[in-house]
């Protein structure tokens, strides 16, 4: 195996048999993100995609899940894809899922049939960074898609039989759009209905261009007090059904976990309790309503 800078993948990927298919990300200008900084986006030769998975077969009885890297592997061509998809399956007779990360403008570049073809060959999963469901905040930090275009290709994944997973930053308006990001990213939620929903929370990542606004003073992070207010917003805002949720990534003040509609009031109560112990001078009541 030869992987190549730092290798990412979601939480859920955490016991898979990572495969490298591309160096970063794509897209690779959101403001936010220091990922793939230090990345020149290419695409790996498909001979040493196809290497690396020769040289880990020996564990083909082991690994139940495989994930495809880095950033946006989806981009990839179909045929590439089809034969890696192909080489999984007679390689790794254990293997249960196949992952990869997908971004609004990689999934552009697949029909909805083609989807349904990959899935036929094994791909049973795909990551999509929604972030926000406010356009004016997806421009500010240069997200490269719309809401709509972002809903456009969710849609697309959901038609195609394939699981979606979606995540959604905290605090990615700040302190100015708080309000709006929560709001917002529900009804884009409740229009998606992804099956999979992860709450990151934003860091500040020294050397992006939002760590200089910050430093600036022309973006005002989030307390974590008003991190948990937003959520508590936006998961009172979401409607859709069956949606499992989890904000349990290292970024996060509070896990939180559940699915969504079945177990609203649980995870409201939750963040309640946080809420109200660290602000015991404060009436209870005043946290059970918006």
């Amino acid at each position: 195996m030869n992987y190549q800078g730092k290798v990412f993948r979601p939480p859920s990927e955490a016991s898979s048999l990572i495969i490298q298919c591309t160096i970063g990300c794509s897209h690779n200008k959101c403001s936010f993100c220091s990922m793939y900084k230090e990345d020149q986006f290419r695409i790996r030769p498909l001979n040493e995609i196809l290497a690396d998975l020769d040289s880990m077969s020996i564990y083909a009885n082991v690994y139940k899940r495989v994930f495809l890297g880095d950033g946006d592997a989806l981009i990839m061509s179909m045929d590439d894809l089809k034969t890696i998809l192909k080489k999984i399956s007679s390689s790794f007779p254990a293997n249960k899922r196949t992952g990869i990360y997908a971004s609004p403008k990689s999934l552009a570049t697949k029909t909805v049939d083609q989807l349904k073809e990959l899935k036929e060959l094994g791909l049973g999963i795909i990551y999509l960074g929604m972030e926000s469901g406010s356009d004016l905040i997806l421009k500010k930090v240069n997200k490269g898609a719309s809401a709509q275009e972002i809903l456009d290709q969710a849609k697309k994944v959901k038609e195609a039989g394939i699981l979606l997973s979606v995540t959604m930053i905290s605090g990615l308006g700040g302190q100015e759009l708080s309000h709006e990001h929560a709001v917002e990213s529900a009804k884009l939620i409740n229009q998606m209905e992804p099956h999979y929903l992860g709450l990151l929370t934003l860091m500040q990542e020294p050397g992006t261009e939002l760590d200089l606004e910050i430093k600036r003073g022309d973006f005002l992070p989030l307390t974590p007090l008003q991190v948990l207010e937003e959520t508590k917003l936006f998961v009172c805002q979401v409607e859709a059904k069956g949606i499992t949720f989890r904000s349990n990534h290292a970024s996060n003040y509070l896990g939180l976990a559940g699915i969504l509609d079945q177990d609203k009031d649980k995870i409201i109560a939750t963040i309640n309790h946080y809420l109200i112990d660290s602000h015991p001078n404060l009436r209870k009541e005043a946290y059970r309503s918006l």
